[in-house]
């Protein structure tokens, strides 16, 4: 990779673009621009003369690339940037992906706001709007420290069944919504037919899909 390449790496993560859009400008494979961040203090450290200066260096000396320091803040690998990259395409905001993989890879599933402000580098109001949403929908919960008066943040094996479950809720009550709809319309018209028809296939889906949900369940007792 080019001084030029990380230059515009840099100029694309300041303009907020995902790795998948640095990648395609670049002509990259997206994991190369994840790993490259990755390795070189994430998305809001990555700094483009010195990682093309510690590349240079690694490959003078033949070394591998630098693992990160347990609990060492800020930085991710390319592994973690690579998850937390799919979950940003899916249409999670990033530092709530940051967050979520971050309570995902801890060694219990917990964190406290500090915590995790501390880790990712970002604003305490960040890290609460991150976690409200991962609560809302069903990624993790929250706990109250009653001794030291906070909150913790779990993400536990069941996190992935409630938030299959919220979603479904709200998809289903798209799904009815659609379908009351079209009754006011009529089935003989046409709005009407094709409410009815998406509501009946959302519905029968969601229904299958929360099914399925329970049925194997047992797999994250």
């Amino acid at each position: 990779m080019t001084q030029q390449d990380r230059r515009r790496i840099a100029a694309g993560l300041a303009d907020g673009l995902s790795y998948a859009e640095i990648a395609r400008r670049l002509g990259r494979p997206t994991s190369t621009i994840s790993r490259e961040v990755g390795r070189h203090g994430g998305p809001g450290r990555y700094r483009p003369q010195q990682a093309h200066q510690e590349t240079a260096h690694r490959a003078r000396r033949g070394s591998p690339a630098p693992r990160r320091a347990a609990g060492e803040p800020g930085r991710t690998s390319g592994t973690e940037e690579e998850i937390i990259e799919l979950a940003v395409r899916s249409g999670m905001p990033r530092t709530t992906a940051r967050v979520h993989v971050d309570l995902l890879l801890s060694e219990d599933g917990r964190r406290t706001a500090a915590e995790l402000a501390r880790r990712l580098n970002v604003s305490p109001a960040s890290v609460s709007v991150a976690v409200n949403f991962l609560v809302q929908q069903g990624f993790a919960r929250r706990e109250r420290d009653p001794q030291r008066r906070r909150d913790i943040y779990v993400v536990d094996d069941d996190a992935w069944y409630h938030s299959i479950v919220v979603s479904a809720r709200l998809t289903l009550d798209s799904a009815r919504a659609a379908i009351a709809a079209a009754e006011e319309f009529g089935t003989d018209h046409p709005v009407g037919q094709r409410l009815q028809r998406a509501g009946t296939f959302l519905e029968r889906v969601i229904l299958d899909m929360v099914d399925s949900a329970d049925r194997w369940r047992s797999l994250l007792a």
